[in-house]
């Protein structure tokens, strides 16, 4: 399968710089997998769409002031982008700077562009940019103080209130980029569809900035996807499988939710270890799947799962995402989940409906 598949045109004027006042005013476009009928729709138009006893499933993670900037002993200026936390003072992170090589110490910069009393020594040469660091004191101590918002490069604009880039359910911090498809929700809007009777229930899935990497393998099967440390608790494993015994559809906002669920289906199934390479065993027929569906285990630990065409869906019904990069692995797993024709349909009439993309964008419901 060619990652050039996976390519469309999008006029960058359609890349939303910046969140409209109110969330769920942003536009719906409805994507029937069926009989690929679309319908276009305001968000909070989705209580038109969810059923009382649905289970609408969040990723709860708190996105962290991951961006910091620093200068090295000679005064050349860095910056470091937070990935993922290693204990209380190390990390891995992407490092921009000359010369980083181990030993390099960084001093960290406050709000005013003075010299902190924070340092970052880089301990490790990773991949490319990656480097691991370890800073002279714990993270927690410091980092709001000196850290700011890491917003997506397509975004040029300057956010002035730094919440607009949180979903009003997140809660435990470590992303260091937003979970785009909750950000259309209110409190509100979760309260009328409680009221109404759909279930809402969270995990966590903490996203690295690798999620919005394109693919760069000729082909989708030699990628190799970014890992990311994700969450499915008992309690909520246990109430999300009987709503299901019950009834109702497994809602999952965004691909982090999915990729959590379906990470969780897949340890229920019995299929331990790397899953890297499911979607081509899916494919080949090398998996079993007697059963349309399988129940979510609770799980604590990363997951590389990467979902692309083949993939058999074992968890979720209904899916509710954004519009994603070209040749990203995010646009290969709703292609798997609605089918490569329909999204590319859908995309083409996104376009020429001058719907508003990517993380700031407005929004999909694939039913």
């Amino acid at each position: 399968m060619k990652t050039s598949n996976f390519d469309y045109t999008l006029p960058p004027e359609l890349i939303a710089q910046r969140p409209l006042a109110q969330r769920d005013t942003s536009r719906l476009l409805v994507l029937h997998r069926a009989d690929g009928r679309i319908q276009h729709k305001q968000f909070s138009d989705i209580l038109d769409y969810l059923q009382p006893g649905d289970i609408l499933v969040g990723n709860d993670s708190r996105v962290i002031p991951a961006r910091l900037y620093g200068r090295k002993p000679s005064g050349g200026k860095v910056e470091i982008l937070l990935l993922e936390q290693l204990d209380n003072t190390r990390w891995k992170a992407l490092v921009g700077g000359k010369k980083l090589r181990e030993g390099s110490v960084i001093h960290l910069l406050d709000g005013d562009g003075q010299v902190s009393d924070v340092t970052a020594e880089v301990t490790t040469v990773l991949h490319g940019p990656q480097r691991e660091i370890q800073f002279n004191q714990p993270t927690d101590d410091w980092l709001h103080e000196l850290g700011y918002t890491p917003l997506p490069p397509y975004i040029h604009e300057t956010l002035e209130d730094a919440e607009r880039y949180q979903t009003v359910y997140s809660r435990p911090p470590g992303s260091a980029a937003a979970p785009t498809a909750g950000l259309h929700f209110t409190p509100d809007l979760l309260f009328a569809l409680r009221e109404k009777g759909v279930i809402f229930e969270t995990v966590t899935l903490h996203v690295g900035l690798d999620t919005f990497k394109p693919v760069e393998a000729a082909e989708v099967s030699q990628h190799t996807i970014h890992t990311e440390w994700a969450s499915l608790s008992p309690d909520t494993a246990r109430r999300i499988n009987e709503a299901k015994l019950a009834g109702g559809r497994i809602v999952a906002v965004g691909t982090t939710a999915v990729r959590t669920l379906e990470t969780g289906a897949l340890r229920s199934a019995g299929i331990n270890g790397s899953l890297q390479n499911i979607s081509a065993r899916d494919a080949a027929g090398e998996t079993s799947n007697l059963c349309p569906w399988k129940p979510v285990s609770a799980f604590e630990e990363p997951t590389d799962l990467f979902i692309y065409p083949g993939y058999k869906f074992r968890a979720v019904d209904v899916m509710i995402t954004n519009f994603h990069l070209p040749q990203s692995s995010l646009l290969m797993l709703v292609s798997a989940f609605a089918g490569q024709e329909n999204i590319k349909r859908a995309y083409a009439t996104a376009v020429s409906e001058k719907y508003r993309f990517y993380s700031f964008g407005d929004a999909m419901l694939i039913l």
